[in-house]
């Protein structure tokens, strides 16, 4: 008897497909990009196994109403909010690719209970922000933004006092010590970099195991008082939340050495800008450098630190490089496309609110009726850079990625615990008294 009588007949590929869950059937999931126009780097990725839009909105006002019916994945960039009214307007969505690290433009809790996975790319731009912040870092210790500026509009050295005058405040950085909130991804690339510098550097960050510091040569600090107490410049690298909004504030500026540099290549929202005008204007903090903002695009000629001296800002850029941002936007892709060929969430690699699931196991299957699962190949990103083997990001620790990222969480995913808040309010409290 011929044997290859006896094999089962292969199914064919359209008995293997499904609908969406709780939505119309399709033979393609609908993949829109909510805050932007440009797919090209995205479709190569995904052209295969879903329909790609473009929305170009700024809310979901803005977003077409077949999308808002038919879209299973939706990337998003920094621009666009998402509240839970937001995402109770979508149908059939599944999935949310934050296209950088940060995801407090998105309620993730409101989407876990509405079963909607949430993920980030927490690692690309580690080194552009690294390399930025230390850059920003070096322009506050040797005044070159200010002194070229100088040289720009017209002004003339022509001995050392004049240079003694234009340079005031230069300080040597050996000996220095850096002070670093959170020390994830970025953070741990900032601390290296700033050693080879001669800064001794400090962190702190209440989530990582002991032993870190053991391994990078640095020095723990476990709260934050102390690290403000003992550093002559602070770096943030943290992620904003709930918890740590304002942590740089009226309070914890007056825990900072007198004189001392602060630098945020983080989230806006970590530093009081009232606070940090009058700081600068008092010289309390001797000068300051902000790539991100609590309100963006920055306006120079409004808000508090229009009139702040010794200050340098830039555009949220930490995070580019032509590099960087083909990888971020690939990354991101990759994201939607694992799962769309496999089960949510245990697919994803970056899935920031499987805590808020209501019912995990319910939600772990294929985007479109898990029929694209052992069906098609997982097409990787198109980039030389192998971000497929980025680990897991972990809840406990800092930095991104962006964090410096638009909109970035750029600090990554360190949090403030409730302990920290205990002691500021407390110190509050007996200042108060």
């Amino acid at each position: 008897m011929d044997k290859r009588k006896m094999l089962p007949k292969r199914p064919r590929l359209e008995n293997l497909r499904g609908p969406i869950s709780n939505g119309p059937m399709q033979t393609r999931p609908l993949v829109a990009l909510l805050d932007g126009r440009d797919c090209s780097i995205e479709m190569p990725i995904l052209k295969d196994v879903a329909t790609v839009a473009f929305c170009d909105a700024q809310s979901t006002s803005e977003i077409h109403e077949k999308v808002l019916n038919e879209a299973v994945g939706a990337l998003m960039w920094h621009t666009i909010i998402l509240t839970k009214e937001d995402l109770e307007k979508f149908k059939t969505l599944r999935i949310i690719v934050r296209i950088g690290s940060g995801v407090d433009n998105i309620d993730v809790k409101a989407a876990g209970e509405l079963g909607i996975a949430v993920c980030n790319v927490p690692g690309y731009g580690v080194e552009e922000v690294a390399d930025t912040t230390l850059c920003l870092i070096l322009n506050l210790y040797r005044r070159t933004y200010w002194l070229a500026n100088m040289v720009r509009d017209g002004k003339k050295f022509t001995g050392p006092e004049q240079v003694r005058e234009a340079a005031q405040g230069c300080a040597r950085i050996r000996g220095d010590t850096l002070g670093i909130v959170g020390l994830g991804r970025i953070g741990s690339a900032v601390a290296l970099r700033a050693k080879a510098f001669g800064f001794n550097v400090i962190f702190y960050d209440p989530y990582l195991p002991d032993g870190i510091e053991k391994s990078l040569g640095l020095t723990r600090v476990y709260t934050l008082q102390d690290l403000l107490f003992q550093s002559d410049c602070v770096s943030l690298h943290c992620t904003l939340n709930e918890h740590n909004h304002h942590l740089i504030n009226e309070f914890t500026i007056k825990q900072m050495r007198p004189g001392a540099f602060l630098v945020n290549t983080a989230r806006g929202g970590l530093v009081d800008d009232d606070s940090l005008a009058t700081a600068l204007k008092q010289g309390r903090i001797r000068a300051a450098a902000l790539d991100v903002h609590e309100n963006e695009p920055y306006n120079v000629f409004q808000g508090p630190l229009k009139d702040a001296p010794n200050l340098l800002c830039t555009p949220h850029a930490a995070f580019y490089s032509d590099a960087s941002c083909t990888e971020l936007r690939e990354m991101a892709a990759s994201e939607i496309r694992r799962a769309i060929v496999g089960r949510i969430p245990d697919c994803l690699r970056n899935c920031v609110n499987k805590e808020y699931f209501l019912n995990p196991s319910g939600y772990a299957e294929g985007i479109n009726g898990g029929y694209y699962a052992g069906t098609l190949p997982v097409q990787q990103a198109h980039s030389t850079t192998p971000h497929d083997q980025v680990p897991h990001s972990v809840a406990a620790s800092g930095g991104s990625a962006g964090a410096s990222g638009p909109g970035a969480a750029r600090g990554g995913s360190w949090t403030a615990t409730q302990h920290m808040l205990e002691w500021i309010s407390g110190a509050e409290e007996k200042s108060r008294t």
